[in-house]
Formats: C-alpha cells, sequence, structure tokens
C-alpha cells in the first residue's frame, strides 16, 4: 500500500470527524485550506471526494457542509 494512500484515508478520515464534530460546520475551500494546511491540490481531492461519496454537499454559496445538513 502506498504511503499516499494512507495519507488520504488519514485526511478523509480527520475531515470526516471535525464535521460530525461540529455539525453546522461550513468551510469555503480555502478556509478548509487554511484550517487544515493542505495545498489547493490536495484539499480539491479531498473535498471532491468528500462530495463524491455525499458525506458533504457544496452550497450555492461555494460552502462545503455536511450532505445532511440543509443550508
Amino acid at each position: 500500500m502506498l504511503a499516499t494512500e494512507i495519507d488520504t484515508r488519514d485526511w478523509l478520515q480527520m475531515i470526516r470527524a471535525e464535521y460530525l464534530e461540529i455539525p453546522g460546520l461550513s468551510l469555503t475551500k480555502r478556509q478548509a485550506q487554511r484550517l487544515w494546511g493542505l495545498d489547493a491540490p490536495t484539499c480539491d481531492a479531498l473535498l471532491d471526494e468528500m462530495v463524491e461519496t455525499h458525506f458533504l454537499r457544496r452550497t450555492d454559496n461555494a460552502l462545503y457542509v455536511r450532505a445532511e445538513i440543509e443550508r
């Protein structure tokens, strides 16, 4: 197993935990980058994965929120 795969899974788990601990969390892509200290391509890939798996959704205001939370 590649180290990058482990890192990606760890990041996804950590981001999921943050959104579960703070139900109303809503972040722009730039805010997520700053919060987690990620570069733009990595942040894009992680957020895209979380949207594709329907854990997060992107609002009309470009905020990333939990998919089951209305905003």
